[in-house]
Protein backbone atom coordinates (compact mmCIF):
# COMPACT_ATOMS: atom_id res chain seq x y z
CA UNK A 1 0.00 0.00 0.00
CA UNK A 2 1.53 3.32 -0.90
CA UNK A 3 1.54 5.89 1.13
CA UNK A 4 -1.22 7.99 -1.18
CA UNK A 5 -3.65 5.30 -0.73
CA UNK A 6 -3.15 4.79 3.23
CA UNK A 7 -3.95 8.32 3.65
CA UNK A 8 -6.82 8.13 1.10
CA UNK A 9 -8.02 4.69 3.01
CA UNK A 10 -7.42 6.70 6.28
CA UNK A 11 -9.43 9.74 5.01
CA UNK A 12 -12.71 7.57 4.10
CA UNK A 13 -12.56 5.80 7.30
CA UNK A 14 -12.50 8.62 9.29
CA UNK A 15 -15.15 10.40 6.99
CA UNK A 16 -17.54 6.97 8.02
CA UNK A 17 -16.11 7.23 11.98
CA UNK A 18 -16.95 10.98 11.97
CA UNK A 19 -20.67 10.60 10.51
CA UNK A 20 -22.11 9.35 13.88
CA UNK A 21 -19.90 12.10 15.66
CA UNK A 22 -22.02 14.65 13.64
CA UNK A 23 -25.33 12.87 13.77
CA UNK A 24 -24.70 13.62 17.51
CA UNK A 25 -23.52 17.04 18.06
CA UNK A 26 -24.32 18.93 14.87
CA UNK A 27 -27.69 19.75 16.44
CA UNK A 28 -27.07 19.82 19.74
CA UNK A 29 -26.97 23.99 19.70
CA UNK A 30 -30.71 23.39 18.01
CA UNK A 31 -32.21 21.88 21.17
CA UNK A 32 -33.78 25.07 22.33
CA UNK A 33 -35.04 25.52 18.76
CA UNK A 34 -36.70 21.90 18.51
CA UNK A 35 -38.04 22.28 21.51
CA UNK A 36 -39.62 25.28 20.25
CA UNK A 37 -40.55 24.23 16.94
CA UNK A 38 -42.16 20.70 18.22
CA UNK A 39 -43.89 22.22 21.31
CA UNK A 40 -41.98 20.29 23.54
CA UNK A 41 -39.14 21.19 26.40
CA UNK A 42 -35.52 20.42 26.23
CA UNK A 43 -35.37 17.44 28.32
CA UNK A 44 -37.99 15.76 25.64
CA UNK A 45 -35.72 16.73 22.77
CA UNK A 46 -32.60 15.07 24.47
CA UNK A 47 -34.54 11.49 24.43
CA UNK A 48 -33.81 11.71 20.64
CA UNK A 49 -30.31 11.42 21.92
CA UNK A 50 -31.08 8.55 23.95
CA UNK A 51 -33.20 6.88 21.08
CA UNK A 52 -30.00 7.40 19.35
CA UNK A 53 -27.45 5.54 21.37
CA UNK A 54 -29.89 2.90 21.50
CA UNK A 55 -30.31 2.40 17.60
CA UNK A 56 -26.67 2.80 17.20
CA UNK A 57 -25.64 0.22 19.62
CA UNK A 58 -28.49 -2.73 18.53
CA UNK A 59 -27.32 -1.85 15.16
CA UNK A 60 -23.54 -2.68 15.53
CA UNK A 61 -24.52 -6.04 17.02
CA UNK A 62 -26.23 -6.67 13.38
CA UNK A 63 -23.88 -5.55 10.78
CA UNK A 64 -20.55 -6.87 12.65
CA UNK A 65 -21.57 -10.76 11.49
CA UNK A 66 -22.65 -9.30 8.49
CA UNK A 67 -20.09 -7.48 7.51
CA UNK A 68 -17.69 -10.69 8.39
CA UNK A 69 -20.13 -13.06 5.97
CA UNK A 70 -20.92 -10.46 3.21
CA UNK A 71 -17.22 -8.62 3.11
CA UNK A 72 -17.30 -4.81 4.30
CA UNK A 73 -18.13 -3.21 1.08
CA UNK A 74 -22.03 -4.03 0.36
CA UNK A 75 -23.21 -3.67 3.59
CA UNK A 76 -21.67 -0.36 3.82
CA UNK A 77 -23.76 1.25 1.01
CA UNK A 78 -26.70 -0.37 2.41
CA UNK A 79 -25.96 1.21 5.82
CA UNK A 80 -25.56 4.64 4.55
CA UNK A 81 -28.06 4.75 2.13
CA UNK A 82 -30.87 4.33 5.39
CA UNK A 83 -28.96 6.93 7.11
CA UNK A 84 -29.68 9.24 3.95
CA UNK A 85 -33.46 8.32 4.01
CA UNK A 86 -33.28 8.67 7.42
CA UNK A 87 -31.60 11.86 7.68
CA UNK A 88 -34.29 13.50 5.40
CA UNK A 89 -36.93 12.08 7.81
CA UNK A 90 -35.94 13.37 10.53
CA UNK A 91 -35.76 16.98 8.43
CA UNK A 92 -39.25 16.41 8.04
CA UNK A 93 -40.25 15.61 11.67
CA UNK A 94 -44.16 16.81 12.59
CA UNK A 95 -43.48 15.59 16.06
CA UNK A 96 -41.06 15.16 18.61
CA UNK A 97 -42.09 11.45 18.52
CA UNK A 98 -41.83 11.38 15.12
CA UNK A 99 -38.13 12.92 15.41
CA UNK A 100 -37.53 10.50 18.00
CA UNK A 101 -38.39 7.38 15.99
CA UNK A 102 -36.03 8.78 13.17
CA UNK A 103 -33.19 9.09 15.02
CA UNK A 104 -33.19 5.50 15.98
CA UNK A 105 -33.59 4.95 12.25
CA UNK A 106 -30.66 7.07 11.79
CA UNK A 107 -28.80 5.27 14.23
CA UNK A 108 -29.20 1.69 12.78
CA UNK A 109 -27.59 3.05 9.30
CA UNK A 110 -25.18 5.28 10.30
CA UNK A 111 -23.70 2.56 12.61
CA UNK A 112 -22.04 0.74 9.94
CA UNK A 113 -19.58 3.17 9.35
CA UNK A 114 -18.28 2.93 13.24
CA UNK A 115 -18.30 -1.23 12.74
CA UNK A 116 -16.58 -1.30 9.37
CA UNK A 117 -13.89 1.55 10.12
CA UNK A 118 -12.66 -0.37 12.64
CA UNK A 119 -12.64 -4.35 11.02
CA UNK A 120 -11.05 -2.64 8.05
CA UNK A 121 -8.14 -1.49 10.13
CA UNK A 122 -7.95 -4.96 11.84
CA UNK A 123 -7.82 -6.38 7.88
CA UNK A 124 -5.53 -4.38 6.70
CA UNK A 125 -2.73 -3.41 9.14
CA UNK A 126 -0.82 -5.24 11.36
CA UNK A 127 -1.34 -5.31 15.31
CA UNK A 128 1.76 -3.86 15.73
CA UNK A 129 0.45 -0.38 14.10
CA UNK A 130 -3.43 -0.44 14.90
CA UNK A 131 -3.16 1.55 17.96
CA UNK A 132 -1.26 4.45 15.75
CA UNK A 133 -3.88 4.30 12.99
CA UNK A 134 -7.04 4.21 15.62
CA UNK A 135 -4.81 7.66 16.93
CA UNK A 136 -4.82 9.01 13.06
CA UNK A 137 -8.80 8.24 12.87
CA UNK A 138 -9.19 9.88 16.32
CA UNK A 139 -7.88 13.01 15.02
CA UNK A 140 -10.17 12.95 12.19
CA UNK A 141 -12.92 11.96 14.25
CA UNK A 142 -11.73 14.23 16.55
CA UNK A 143 -12.52 17.14 14.44
CA UNK A 144 -16.14 16.48 14.21
CA UNK A 145 -17.19 17.76 17.46
CA UNK A 146 -15.27 20.87 16.59
CA UNK A 147 -16.94 21.50 13.00
CA UNK A 148 -20.38 19.84 13.91
CA UNK A 149 -21.79 22.07 16.19
CA UNK A 150 -20.26 25.55 15.55
CA UNK A 151 -21.63 24.60 11.56
CA UNK A 152 -25.10 23.97 13.33
CA UNK A 153 -25.06 26.62 15.07
CA UNK A 154 -23.97 28.83 11.61
CA UNK A 155 -26.72 26.92 10.14
CA UNK A 156 -29.54 28.10 12.88
CA UNK A 157 -28.60 31.71 12.34
CA UNK A 158 -29.54 31.37 8.64
CA UNK A 159 -32.04 28.79 8.57
CA UNK A 160 -34.19 26.35 10.93
CA UNK A 161 -33.08 23.47 12.73
CA UNK A 162 -34.38 21.18 9.81
CA UNK A 163 -31.30 22.40 7.53
CA UNK A 164 -29.16 20.40 9.89
CA UNK A 165 -30.24 17.30 8.99
CA UNK A 166 -30.60 17.89 5.16
CA UNK A 167 -26.59 18.72 5.52
CA UNK A 168 -26.43 14.96 7.03
CA UNK A 169 -28.48 14.02 3.72
CA UNK A 170 -25.48 15.60 1.59
CA UNK A 171 -22.54 14.16 3.63
CA UNK A 172 -24.03 10.69 3.77
CA UNK A 173 -24.57 11.20 0.21
CA UNK A 174 -20.95 12.44 -0.53
CA UNK A 175 -19.84 8.94 1.39
CA UNK A 176 -22.23 6.79 -0.09
CA UNK A 177 -19.56 7.87 -3.74
CA UNK A 178 -16.55 7.54 -2.01
CA UNK A 179 -17.22 4.26 -0.97
CA UNK A 180 -18.79 2.88 -3.77
CA UNK A 181 -15.93 4.29 -5.98
CA UNK A 182 -12.44 4.80 -3.70
CA UNK A 183 -12.79 2.46 -0.71
CA UNK A 184 -11.28 -1.26 -1.45
CA UNK A 185 -12.80 -4.47 -0.11
CA UNK A 186 -11.00 -5.53 2.58
CA UNK A 187 -12.53 -8.89 3.14
CA UNK A 188 -13.52 -11.44 1.02
CA UNK A 189 -17.32 -13.09 1.43
CA UNK A 190 -17.25 -16.10 3.17
CA UNK A 191 -20.30 -17.81 2.41
CA UNK A 192 -19.45 -20.45 5.15
CA UNK A 193 -20.52 -18.24 7.62
CA UNK A 194 -23.89 -18.92 8.95
CA UNK A 195 -26.01 -16.02 10.24
CA UNK A 196 -28.59 -18.17 12.17
CA UNK A 197 -29.04 -16.75 15.77
CA UNK A 198 -27.30 -19.52 17.47
CA UNK A 199 -24.39 -19.10 15.45
CA UNK A 200 -24.02 -15.72 15.18
CA UNK A 201 -24.50 -15.85 19.43
CA UNK A 202 -21.51 -18.54 19.52
CA UNK A 203 -19.51 -16.04 17.58
CA UNK A 204 -20.18 -12.91 20.14
CA UNK A 205 -19.58 -15.88 22.95
CA UNK A 206 -16.47 -16.95 20.96
CA UNK A 207 -15.06 -12.60 21.32
CA UNK A 208 -16.11 -12.92 24.73
CA UNK A 209 -13.86 -15.87 26.10
CA UNK A 210 -10.96 -13.76 24.95
CA UNK A 211 -9.95 -12.76 28.26
CA UNK A 212 -8.57 -9.46 27.91
CA UNK A 213 -11.60 -8.22 25.72
CA UNK A 214 -13.89 -7.91 27.98
CA UNK A 215 -11.95 -5.71 30.56
CA UNK A 216 -10.42 -3.47 27.74
CA UNK A 217 -13.98 -3.12 26.15
CA UNK A 218 -15.38 -2.15 29.36
CA UNK A 219 -12.78 0.44 30.11
CA UNK A 220 -13.27 2.45 26.77
CA UNK A 221 -16.78 2.26 27.12
CA UNK A 222 -17.32 3.29 30.72
CA UNK A 223 -14.78 6.03 29.75
CA UNK A 224 -16.83 6.87 26.69
CA UNK A 225 -19.95 6.89 28.79
CA UNK A 226 -18.27 9.92 30.45
CA UNK A 227 -18.16 11.72 27.04
CA UNK A 228 -21.61 11.28 26.67
CA UNK A 229 -22.64 12.08 30.33
CA UNK A 230 -20.97 15.42 29.16
CA UNK A 231 -22.87 15.68 25.32
CA UNK A 232 -26.13 14.87 26.75
CA UNK A 233 -25.89 17.76 30.01
CA UNK A 234 -23.97 20.17 28.46
CA UNK A 235 -26.84 21.98 26.22
CA UNK A 236 -28.86 22.98 29.33
CA UNK A 237 -25.46 23.32 31.21
CA UNK A 238 -23.76 26.18 29.29
CA UNK A 239 -27.15 27.23 27.61
CA UNK A 240 -29.46 27.70 30.00
CA UNK A 241 -27.58 27.45 33.13
CA UNK A 242 -24.44 29.42 32.32
CA UNK A 243 -26.76 31.83 29.46
CA UNK A 244 -23.97 30.78 26.81
CA UNK A 245 -25.73 32.03 23.55
CA UNK A 246 -25.69 28.88 20.10
CA UNK A 247 -22.83 30.11 18.83
CA UNK A 248 -20.47 30.27 22.52
CA UNK A 249 -21.99 27.11 23.37
CA UNK A 250 -20.44 25.52 20.00
CA UNK A 251 -17.06 27.20 20.30
CA UNK A 252 -17.13 25.72 23.75
CA UNK A 253 -17.86 22.36 22.69
CA UNK A 254 -15.34 22.58 19.78
CA UNK A 255 -12.52 23.91 21.90
CA UNK A 256 -12.97 21.18 24.26
CA UNK A 257 -12.99 18.53 21.70
CA UNK A 258 -9.77 19.76 20.91
CA UNK A 259 -8.36 18.17 24.09
CA UNK A 260 -9.64 14.40 22.27
CA UNK A 261 -7.43 15.47 19.40
CA UNK A 262 -4.25 16.44 21.71
CA UNK A 263 -4.39 13.20 23.69
CA UNK A 264 -5.06 10.71 20.67
CA UNK A 265 -1.85 12.50 19.01
CA UNK A 266 0.31 12.48 21.87
CA UNK A 267 -0.45 8.66 22.27
CA UNK A 268 1.23 8.40 18.80
CA UNK A 269 4.44 9.94 20.52
CA UNK A 270 4.21 8.47 23.91
CA UNK A 271 3.80 4.45 22.02
CA UNK A 272 7.15 5.51 20.92
CA UNK A 273 8.07 4.94 24.54
CA UNK A 274 6.03 3.14 26.51
CA UNK A 275 3.52 0.34 25.82
CA UNK A 276 -0.50 0.45 25.09
CA UNK A 277 -1.02 -1.01 28.86
CA UNK A 278 1.04 1.38 30.19
CA UNK A 279 -0.40 4.98 28.58
CA UNK A 280 -4.11 3.03 29.20
CA UNK A 281 -3.04 3.02 33.20
CA UNK A 282 -1.84 6.38 33.24
CA UNK A 283 -4.80 7.87 31.40
CA UNK A 284 -7.38 6.11 33.91
CA UNK A 285 -5.19 8.20 36.73
CA UNK A 286 -5.72 11.61 35.52
CA UNK A 287 -9.96 10.59 34.34
CA UNK A 288 -9.50 9.24 38.06
CA UNK A 289 -8.15 12.57 39.35
CA UNK A 290 -10.18 15.20 36.96
CA UNK A 291 -13.18 12.72 38.05
CA UNK A 292 -12.94 13.73 41.87
CA UNK A 293 -11.81 17.06 41.75
CA UNK A 294 -14.56 18.40 39.52
CA UNK A 295 -17.01 17.03 41.78
CA UNK A 296 -15.30 17.83 44.79
CA UNK A 297 -15.34 21.60 43.19
CA UNK A 298 -19.25 21.37 42.64
CA UNK A 299 -20.04 20.08 46.28
CA UNK A 300 -18.12 23.35 46.99
CA UNK A 301 -19.62 25.39 44.95
CA UNK A 302 -16.42 26.49 43.39
CA UNK A 303 -16.89 25.34 39.96
CA UNK A 304 -17.51 28.49 37.74
CA UNK A 305 -17.87 27.83 33.56
CA UNK A 306 -13.66 28.72 33.03
CA UNK A 307 -12.97 25.76 35.68
CA UNK A 308 -15.49 23.27 34.54
CA UNK A 309 -14.47 23.83 30.81
CA UNK A 310 -10.86 23.73 31.58
CA UNK A 311 -11.73 20.27 33.23
CA UNK A 312 -13.79 18.99 30.47
CA UNK A 313 -10.96 19.80 28.27
CA UNK A 314 -8.53 17.46 30.52
CA UNK A 315 -11.03 14.55 30.54
CA UNK A 316 -11.07 14.13 26.91
CA UNK A 317 -7.51 14.91 26.93
CA UNK A 318 -7.16 11.49 28.34
CA UNK A 319 -9.86 10.19 26.40
CA UNK A 320 -7.82 10.35 23.39
CA UNK A 321 -5.21 8.50 25.14
CA UNK A 322 -7.42 5.53 26.50
CA UNK A 323 -9.54 5.29 23.56
CA UNK A 324 -7.20 4.24 20.87
CA UNK A 325 -5.12 1.90 22.77
CA UNK A 326 -8.03 0.07 24.34
CA UNK A 327 -9.68 -0.57 20.93
CA UNK A 328 -6.66 -1.57 19.34
CA UNK A 329 -5.83 -4.41 22.24
CA UNK A 330 -9.44 -5.17 22.29
CA UNK A 331 -9.21 -6.11 18.57
CA UNK A 332 -6.02 -7.52 18.48
CA UNK A 333 -6.32 -11.27 19.23
CA UNK A 334 -9.19 -11.64 16.05
CA UNK A 335 -8.63 -12.12 12.50
CA UNK A 336 -11.49 -14.03 10.56
CA UNK A 337 -14.54 -12.49 13.29
CA UNK A 338 -13.23 -8.89 13.67
CA UNK A 339 -16.60 -7.86 12.39
CA UNK A 340 -18.46 -9.06 15.25
CA UNK A 341 -15.31 -8.03 17.96
CA UNK A 342 -15.70 -4.70 16.21
CA UNK A 343 -19.24 -4.44 16.74
CA UNK A 344 -19.67 -5.53 20.05
CA UNK A 345 -17.36 -3.06 21.28
CA UNK A 346 -19.31 -0.79 19.60
CA UNK A 347 -22.81 -2.06 20.91
CA UNK A 348 -20.59 -2.03 24.59
CA UNK A 349 -19.39 1.77 24.24
CA UNK A 350 -23.21 2.71 22.59
CA UNK A 351 -25.09 1.08 24.81
CA UNK A 352 -23.15 2.14 28.02
CA UNK A 353 -23.34 5.34 26.64
CA UNK A 354 -27.65 5.65 26.22
CA UNK A 355 -27.66 4.10 29.98
CA UNK A 356 -25.62 7.07 30.72
CA UNK A 357 -27.13 9.74 28.70
CA UNK A 358 -30.36 8.72 29.93
CA UNK A 359 -29.44 8.83 33.96
CA UNK A 360 -28.07 12.39 32.89
CA UNK A 361 -31.44 13.43 31.51
CA UNK A 362 -33.05 11.21 34.81
CA UNK A 363 -31.71 13.65 36.85
CA UNK A 364 -32.31 16.82 35.94
CA UNK A 365 -32.35 19.25 38.48
CA UNK A 366 -31.92 22.61 36.78
CA UNK A 367 -28.22 22.53 37.90
CA UNK A 368 -24.89 21.27 36.33
CA UNK A 369 -25.21 17.84 39.05
CA UNK A 370 -26.29 15.16 36.30
CA UNK A 371 -23.19 15.81 33.94
CA UNK A 372 -20.87 16.38 36.75
CA UNK A 373 -22.08 12.80 38.45
CA UNK A 374 -22.54 11.36 35.46
CA UNK A 375 -18.62 12.45 34.54
CA UNK A 376 -17.50 11.74 38.28
CA UNK A 377 -19.12 8.10 38.25
CA UNK A 378 -17.68 7.31 34.69
CA UNK A 379 -14.05 8.21 35.53
CA UNK A 380 -13.77 6.70 38.50
CA UNK A 381 -15.22 2.69 37.72
CA UNK A 382 -12.83 3.35 34.37
CA UNK A 383 -9.77 3.47 36.91
CA UNK A 384 -10.97 0.40 39.05
CA UNK A 385 -11.39 -1.33 35.61
CA UNK A 386 -8.28 -0.99 34.70
CA UNK A 387 -6.56 -1.43 38.40
CA UNK A 388 -7.83 -4.92 38.16
CA UNK A 389 -7.06 -5.49 34.29
CA UNK A 390 -3.15 -4.44 35.30
CA UNK A 391 -3.47 -6.93 38.64
CA UNK A 392 -4.74 -9.76 36.15
CA UNK A 393 -2.35 -8.82 33.84
CA UNK A 394 1.06 -9.39 36.58
CA UNK A 395 -0.99 -12.63 36.99
CA UNK A 396 -0.85 -14.11 33.90
CA UNK A 397 2.57 -12.99 33.37
CA UNK A 398 3.35 -14.91 36.49
CA UNK A 399 1.52 -18.05 35.49
CA UNK A 400 3.31 -18.16 32.03
CA UNK A 401 7.10 -17.44 33.39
Amino acid sequence: MTTKQKYSLLFILGGLSALAPFSIDMYLPAFPAIAKSLDTDISQVALSLTSYFIGISLGQLFYGPITDKFGRKKPLIFGLSLFLLASIGCALSPSINWLITMRVVLALGGCVGMVVSRAVVRDLFPVSETAKIFSILMLIVGVAPILAPTIGGWVLTVSSWRTIFYFLTIFSFILIVCVFFFLPESKNPNRAKSLKAKDVLKDYADVFQEKTFLYYALASSIAMAGMFAYISGSPFVFMKFHNFTEQQYGWVFGGNAMGFIIGSQLNRVLLNKYSSLQVITFASFVLLGISVLMFSLFGLDLLSPGILIAMIFTFLLSLGLLVPNCTALALAPFTYNAGSASALIGFIQMITGAGVSALVSLLHNGTVFPMVFGMFFCGSVCFFIILLLNFKVKKWNAEMA
